[in-house]
């Protein structure tokens, strides 16, 4: 493990080099929809930060900043993927304390993400992260088609 580093993306360039990464939790995602939507999202807060071993970006987490009136400034993991031929090597828990971190640093009250009900396996590494639910994440599907 000590030959991995974790490190903040720098732009949309690099973000688009490592779609194959995100490609292992959404195989549809093509290369021009991946462009467009960081294209839309990087105007509203939105970063990544992956985990390189050597040069190969090994796993990958998206981060939104936000403020809401309930709990002020917030950092929200996004997408929390790992490539399956490098998972049980501590490549989630260096995701979860980089951008701890880098919550503390952006003075935020605190950090959020979603997951599915029946993720059972990341619902266990969230709880051992010191995550908890809280509430419910109410969704209503308006286009089924776009929902990876």
């Amino acid at each position: 493990m000590d030959s991995l580093t974790v490190r903040e993306m720098n732009g949309i360039e690099e973000m688009l080099q490592y779609l194959s990464v995100l490609n292992e939790l959404y195989p549809s995602l093509t290369a021009v929809a991946y462009e467009t939507e960081l294209m839309d999202m990087l105007k509203h807060n939105y970063g990544q930060v992956g985990v390189f071993d050597g040069e190969e970006c090994i796993g990958i987490s998206g981060f939104w900043l936000g403020n809401k009136l309930w709990c002020g400034r917030y950092l929200e993991l996004d997408n929390i993927v790992v490539c399956n031929k490098h998972r049980s090597r501590g490549v989630g828990k260096l995701l979860f304390d980089f951008l701890n971190q880098k919550a503390i640093e952006e003075n935020c009250t605190m950090l959020s993400l979603d997951s599915y009900t029946t993720n059972y396996k990341a619902h266990k590494m969230f709880y051992n992260e010191g995550f908890a639910p809280r509430g419910f994440h109410f969704i209503k599907i308006l286009n089924e088609d776009n929902v990876r």
